[in-house]
C-alpha cells in the first residue's frame, strides 16, 4: 500500500469528532445568518428561491428572535457543523402541543457520516414529548433521511402522512422523544 492509501486508509478508521448541540440566542446573530446563507443556498433548489441584487440570499433572522424560536448550534469538536431551529407545532398540527424541527442543516463537509442523525438524537433527547418534523417531497433526500432518523429513535412507532400546503405536496413525521 503506498503511503496516500495508508492515510485514507487510517482516515476512515479514525472515530468522529464529539457532537454537541448548544442553544443560541440573539448575540449570535450574525452566525446564524451566515449559516442561513449556505441552507438557503440548498434549499434554493427545491424551493425556487433567486438570490438578492448583490448575489446573497440575506435571510432576516430577525423572526427567529421576535417568534421565539430555540436556535441550536451544533459543534463537531470546534467546527461548526450545522444548526436547527425548534418552535411550537400547533399551526401544523390543529392546535395539538408539539415541537416542530423548523429548519435543520447539516454543513456538507459533515453530511453521510452520521451527523445529522447525532445531531437530530441531541435536539430530541434535550426536549422530550412530541414531535413534528416536516419536509418538502420534493427534496427527496431530507424524505429518506429524516424518514431514517425518526425510525431509528422512534423504534418504528411513529406516524407518516402526506399533505398538501401551498399546494406543494410534504411528509409530516410525527413521534414521541422520552429524552435521553
Amino acid at each position: 500500500m503506498d503511503v496516500e492509501g495508508a492515510r485514507i486508509e487510517r482516515s476512515f478508521l479514525m472515530s468522529p469528532p464529539s457532537l454537541l448541540i448548544s442553544k443560541i440566542g440573539p448575540e449570535s446573530d450574525v452566525l446564524l445568518r451566515n449559516l442561513f446563507e449556505h441552507y438557503i443556498h440548498d434549499m434554493a433548489e427545491w424551493f425556487e428561491i433567486d438570490t438578492k441584487a448583490d448575489g446573497s440570499y440575506s435571510y432576516d433572522t430577525a423572526s427567529v428572535w421576535e417568534n421565539g424560536y430555540d436556535a441550536y448550534l451544533a459543534k463537531a469538536g470546534a467546527s461548526i457543523a450545522g444548526f436547527a431551529l425548534v418552535g411550537p407545532a400547533a399551526e401544523w398540527l390543529g392546535g395539538i402541543s408539539a415541537y416542530d424541527v423548523r429548519e435543520f442543516f447539516v454543513i456538507r463537509r459533515f453530511r453521510r457520516r452520521g451527523f445529522g442523525q447525532r445531531m437530530a438524537t441531541l435536539l430530541w433527547n434535550e426536549r422530550p414529548g412530541e414531535w413534528l418534523v416536516r419536509v418538502l417531497e420534493a427534496n427527496a433526500p431530507a424524505v429518506i433521511f429524516w424518514r431514517t432518523a425518526i425510525s431509528n429513535r422512534s423504534h418504528g412507532s411513529s406516524a407518516e402522512e402526506g399533505r398538501i400546503v401551498g399546494g406543494r405536496p410534504w411528509r409530516y413525521f410525527r413521534f414521541v422523544s422520552s429524552g435521553a
